[in-house]
């Protein structure tokens, strides 16, 4: 969070699914930059809370698995970008800017 912020980016950070949950507006244009593997609320069941509250954000994975189930997890949540930890900064700060970009996003 602190590299996206240096960066210039408005980051928060989340303890949990359910806390981001709790505490955005679905309202609000951003990035989701999550790893699929999050304890509590799965991403998959957190994409689903997401579609319900009508909020449609661009995702990235950022995962320590590099495994057909988590390329699987990803493709599932649509994910615009896949970066395995450690994250190359540069790279992760260029597909945030290019995910905040104004287009139409499939979902």
């Amino acid at each position: 969070m602190r590299l996206l912020g240096k960066a210039g980016c408005q980051a928060r950070g989340f303890a949990s699914a359910r806390e981001f949950l709790d505490n955005s507006d679905p309202g609000t244009s951003g990035c989701l930059v999550l790893d699929p593997n999050m304890p509590g609320m799965s991403s998959e069941v957190l994409l689903a809370e997401l579609e319900v509250l009508g909020a449609h954000l661009p995702i990235i994975v950022i995962t320590a698995d590099d495994d057909a189930g988590t390329r699987l997890k990803a493709r599932k949540l649509k994910a615009v970008g896949l970066f395995h930890k450690p994250v190359d900064g540069p790279a992760l700060i260029d597909a945030v800017g290019w995910a905040l970009e104004p287009r139409e996003f499939e979902y």
